[in-house]
């Protein structure tokens, strides 16, 4: 696991944790407009999974996971309701959210927004190959674009070109969040929320989502790591370049080096050195590149440990917001 931070603050979060009932559960989430909903689900998600996983019959299910999407976007708007006349601008704070669950020899996928996981597996040449296992939720896919004008037919405007970006009401890049209040429910599209984030015509029915997109995967013996990334990573790094960096390089640090080489293709981009980039300070350095968090899972076949029959370790890692340059566990 590693992360770097570009923002004044640090918008991404995340949670690792691995335990004999529910297997090793993976989140990513990217906030936007602040931390404070990627630190609320960063907190909540996982928790909110427990008792529905152990409720359910198979642990854990496409299901459980997606209820604990939707519960935990329903308490954070329950949060800003509590918080209202205190501080509304709560209410334009969003987070995306990626999820992975590994639970016996399955694995689950669940996104909101833009993260990304990529497996990597081998081919039958012995080479290796990317497999997207995440579904985007992006205002510049056409089939988003298509979603949002089918769900709301009477506003020609659901989908504006920006500055040569498609944005979700002119304003997001992504059509599904945890967060997001104010576009998701017309009581807070109004004062006390500053002028600069309402809507002009008022909505009726919500224009963001918290439905997050859920893959189950039956992992084989080819398959061989994953890579669960905030945007940023992938930005200046291709599903090819990503997995062939983990599978030609040592286990240890690895997430780091992902890091690296994204930082190194910001730099580039700029026509500058990777040192000179490293010393802007956070901030101005989100001109060059967005926060990146990476987790690289990597999936020994036949390990006890993959048994969650038997006894497994207990593994619980939250990365906060950052403090430092470059941070890794």
């Amino acid at each position: 696991m590693a992360y770097v931070q570009a923002n004044h603050l640090m918008e991404d979060h995340c949670r690792v944790e691995s335990s004999p009932t529910l297997g090793t559960f993976v989140g990513i989430f990217d906030g936007h407009g602040g931390p404070e909903v990627a630190r609320f689900t960063a907190e909540h998600l996982f928790p909110n999974l427990q008792p529905k996983a152990t409720c359910s019959k198979q642990a854990v299910t496409a299901e459980t996971i997606r209820k604990a999407f939707l519960d935990t976007d329903e308490s954070f708007i329950a949060l800003v309701e509590k918080q209202w006349a205190v501080t509304p601008n709560l209410a334009a704070v969003g987070s995306c959210c990626l999820v992975g669950v590994v639970h016996q020899r399955t694995l689950f996928v669940a996104n909101l927004g833009n993260s990304r996981a990529v497996l990597g597996k081998v081919d039958l040449n012995g080479g290796i190959c990317p497999v997207q296992l995440s579904t985007e939720h992006v205002a510049s896919d056409e089939n988003v674009r298509q979603e949002l004008s089918a769900q709301h037919p009477d506003d020609p405007h659901i989908v504006v070109l920006k500055h040569d970006h498609w944005r979700v009401k002119g304003i997001q890049q992504v059509s599904r969040t945890i967060g997001d209040a104010y576009l998701k429910h017309q009581r807070f599209n109004r004062e006390p929320l500053h002028s600069r984030f309402r809507l002009r015509e008022p909505f009726s029915r919500p224009i963001l989502s918290a439905e997050p997109s859920i893959i189950s995967y039956s992992l084989k013996p080819s398959d061989r790591f994953i890579i669960f990334a905030s945007d940023g990573l992938w930005e200046f790094l291709s599903n090819e370049e990503a997995i062939e960096i983990v599978h030609k390089n040592e286990r240890s640090g690895i997430a780091r080096r992902l890091i690296e080489a994204a930082v190194q293709g910001a730099a580039r981009k700029r026509k500058m050195r990777y040192s000179d980039l490293k010393k802007i300070e956070r901030g101005v350095r989100r001109h060059f590149h967005d926060d990146i968090t990476v987790v690289v899972l990597f999936i020994d076949h036949g390990l006890s440990v993959t048994d969650h029959s038997q006894e497994s370790p207990v593994l619980s890692i939250s990365v906060p917001s950052g403090t430092g340059d470059l941070a890794r566990s």
